[in-house]
């Protein structure tokens, strides 16, 4: 039987720029959650390693070398030699967007690890699989993880929150991927004051929305120069019932609105499909709710 694992989206509700380093890695303080809304990626023992893409986005990925999770694979044999079948058969159902500023490529990788640590003939400790998400990209460690935490540096000082409110999200993407090393080049400010310190513990919606007031996305305003409509999905978003806070995630160009109740999130996604009839809307309540 195959083994799956979600791979759920990451937004980035508040994202500071807060330097670069010599090496050009940009160096970040953010607050990620994670979403029930997910790619699926199974796997399960074969003749051969295979990845088989499917889903509503997936007729935009590679199958090849290019795609995260294959190198994830090559990875974890390199690391972990002996541990897994001879073969692995691996199945990518693709529901997020494409470069869409929800980590849906690293969510793929973890996701991945995560499978092949169940299907590891020894077992392997979760220090040894975050150790090798870190080598495959900065988002990778907090996708393994997939739950609300503080992050800073380039993404691998990750520190997990012990408790979170209650919330639903609305996503939309106006179907414009964008390129992150993109958006970096156009940030005019890359030294930028840090996120301000979290209520602890931050488990009330009214104590997230007051927090969410001094804080911003760094990434919002050069995205903006890329793809124009990011501003008025934003825009869009914030006027609807029950927004707490409508802003981009990540790089975008995926903007979010979030919501106290699912009712209100839903009926928002209702109103912005009517108003971007051509763009991917999505409601969803945040994980583990």
């Amino acid at each position: 039987m195959p083994v799956t694992e979600p791979a759920p989206a990451k937004v980035n509700l508040a994202l500071h720029v807060v330097g670069r380093r010599v090496d050009g890695f940009h160096l970040l303080h953010t607050l990620c959650v994670f979403t029930e809304l997910a790619d699926l990626v199974s796997a399960a023992p074969a003749r051969k390693d295979m990845l088989h893409v499917s889903g509503p986005f997936g007729a935009d990925l590679p199958n090849g070398r290019s795609n995260l999770v294959i190198r994830a694979l090559e990875k974890f044999r390199a690391r972990f030699p002996g541990h897994l079948p001879d073969g692995i058969e691996i199945h990518l159902e693709k529901h997020l967007p494409i470069a869409a500023g929800l980590g849906g490529g690293s969510a793929d990788a973890a996701a991945l690890l995560r499978v092949l640590a169940r299907l590891c003939e020894t077992p392997v400790a979760d220090g040894e699989i975050f150790a090798l998400a870190a080598t495959l990209g900065a988002d990778v460690p907090m996708c393994l993880l997939s739950q609300p935490c503080e992050v800073t540096g380039i993404g691998e000082n990750i520190a997990p929150l012990p408790a979170f409110p209650h919330m639903h999200l609305v996503l939309v993407n106006p179907l414009e991927q964008i390129a992150t090393p993109d958006v970096f080049r156009r940030l005019e400010h890359k030294h930028n004051p840090p996120m301000p310190d979290l209520p602890e513990p931050l488990d009330r919606a009214a104590l997230l929305s007051l927090w969410l007031a001094d804080t911003r996305n760094d990434l919002e305003a050069p995205a903006i120069e890329l793809v124009p409509a990011i501003a008025s999905i934003v825009d869009a978003i914030a006027t609807t019932s029950g927004c707490v806070t409508a802003r981009m995630s990540g790089s975008g160009a995926t903007c979010f609105g979030l919501y106290g109740s699912a009712a209100a999130a839903h009926q928002a996604a209702h109103d912005l499909r009517e108003r971007f009839s051509g763009y991917w809307v999505a409601a969803t309540p945040l994980l583990g709710q």
